[in-house]
């Protein structure tokens, strides 16, 4: 497992009965994870004194439960690293702290080759994966299809100190882009990726990861450079383990280019329990 345990502004406290009870800079949020499936063994007052509680509806989705007043947006950093917050009708804050150990990882990557690196962060999100890529040196296009996120990607880069440095905002269907790029000839030194269970594609098209997703590599095979230096997959997808993801990899990347390949969970350090709480998993090719 690829544990993120260098967080300074951010902390599992405790976990139990589907819940995690989390620190975000100042902030206490209480908030539903499908993995927590062991018991609460005792709701101490910490669990109550919360700025806010994420409940799920039996009727899908939720809504939060706000105890104290907290600001609209606020800020945290991760090393030099930084990045705005707002609580979601989705339960979310806009980041995955468990993506930090990805962060150091393809910072350290970018950092030691010494050239030029070209980054295409597809699903890109709130552009966590950006920023890192950006403070290390490399140009970055980000690529979302929703408009909020993309905007939000940008005001971190922005707070992050990192402006000035050559980013490209793309709201469009990732699906889309890459066929483009395919057609512009467009090439890219890392591969970056967050794809969906299930989605639409560009025509109407249904998007399931399991059968979607090795066509969608192949694709994304047609642009990387001659001297691609890593590609990286993760995923939230219930029931697919870290070694497809690798197989996929291997299929891929590793028959075209050999280098190395890795694959596990990735997560966050419980400081109650001193337990490990999985996150999700991903699967990385490097040069």
């Amino acid at each position: 497992m690829y544990i993120a345990s260098d967080w300074k502004d951010y902390e599992v406290i405790d976990t139990g009965g589907g819940e995690k009870l989390e620190r975000w800079g100042d902030i206490i949020l209480r908030r539903p994870d499908p993995q927590i499936i062991w018991p609460l063994s005792n709701e101490t007052a910490k669990w109550r004194d919360v700025h806010g509680h994420y409940h799920r509806s039996s009727a899908g989705g939720g809504q939060w439960e706000m105890k104290k007043t907290i600001p609209d947006d606020w800020k945290i950093s991760y090393g030099k690293l930084k990045f705005h917050l707002r609580p979601t009708n989705f339960k979310h804050t806009g980041l995955f702290p468990e993506q930090a150990a990805n962060w150091s990882w393809m910072m350290d990557k970018i950092a030691a080759a010494n050239r030029p690196i070209s980054v295409l962060n597809l699903f890109a999100y709130t552009g966590g994966a950006t920023v890192a890529a950006a403070s290390a040196g490399a140009s970055v296009v980000h690529v979302d299809a929703a408009k909020g996120m993309v905007q939000w990607a940008k005001e971190n880069v922005q707070l992050s100190g990192l402006g000035e440095r050559p980013v490209r905002y793309i709201t469009d269907d990732v699906f889309k882009f890459v066929q483009r790029e395919q057609r512009r000839g467009s090439k890219y030194d890392a591969i970056i990726m967050d794809p969906p269970s299930y989605g639409r594609g560009p025509g109407g098209e249904m998007w399931k990861l399991e059968s979607s997703l090795y066509p969608f590599l192949e694709n994304c095979m047609q642009i990387m450079s001659d001297k691609p230096l890593f590609m990286l997959i993760n995923s939230y997808t219930t029931g697919i383990s870290p070694t497809v993801l690798r197989n996929m990899l291997s299929m891929t990347m590793g028959k075209r280019y050999g280098g190395k390949l890795t694959s596990g969970e990735i997560g966050l350090p419980i400081t109650s329990s001193g337990m490990n709480l999985p996150c999700g998993i991903l699967g990385r090719w490097e040069a």
